[in-house]
């Protein structure tokens, strides 16, 4: 997919079919291998508060590791809709709280404290190399990373998703990518 150019509508079917394609053993360890990247980072930078994702189509599973930095006493948090053209909420969670699915389908906390995390680990269905993140389309994170004050953001993602699109005056980059290769 790298170097090909797609409207962005179109790129994410086609990359919704590649992350879809990939056979369950292989996700198992590439999800394996971004967990071990992902606490590599965090020990280099920890944060005492961070916003995390809950898995949906098809996305790298981490929940293995948010137990582990659970046990190292972070703070997670997990985004939640508030409305179609708001920004997220990130509520506190902790591995093992109730969960509900929200109006767009996620998994949020049930209630639990509003948090403003240091750093968000942020799930791509496709990123460019200026690191652009392209997602679903709801823009819901780039309305997130509008107000101050910004957190840090690692994308999360895998390699065969990167791909070659135009960023828009909205697109905010990340400050770093995960993937499963080191």
């Amino acid at each position: 997919m790298t170097e090909m150019m797609y409207e962005k509508a179109n790129l994410r079917l086609a990359l919704l079919a590649i992350r879809s394609g990939i056979e369950a053993d292989l996700r198992r360890v590439w999800d394996a291998r971004i967990g071990a990247a992902v606490l590599r980072w965090w020990e280099l930078d920890p944060v005492a508060c961070l916003g995390v994702y809950w898995p949906m189509r098809g996305e790298p599973d981490l929940r293995d590791v948010y137990a582990k930095l659970a046990g190292f006493g972070v703070q997670l948090a997990l985004p939640i809709v508030v409305g179609p053209d708001a920004p997220l909420q990130f509520l506190a969670w902790t591995p093992g709280d109730a969960l509900v699915r929200d109006g767009m389908g996620v998994h949020a906390p049930i209630g639990g404290a509003v948090l403003q995390p240091a750093a968000l680990l942020i799930p791509c269905l496709g990123f460019n190399a200026q690191l652009i993140r392209l997602g679903y389309g709801g823009g819901f994170y780039d309305r997130t990373l509008a107000l101050p004050p910004r957190p840090m953001t690692i994308g999360i993602g895998y390699s065969c998703c990167a791909a070659d699109f135009a960023g828009e005056a909205h697109d905010v980059p990340m400050n770093g990518m995960i993937t499963e290769v080191e």
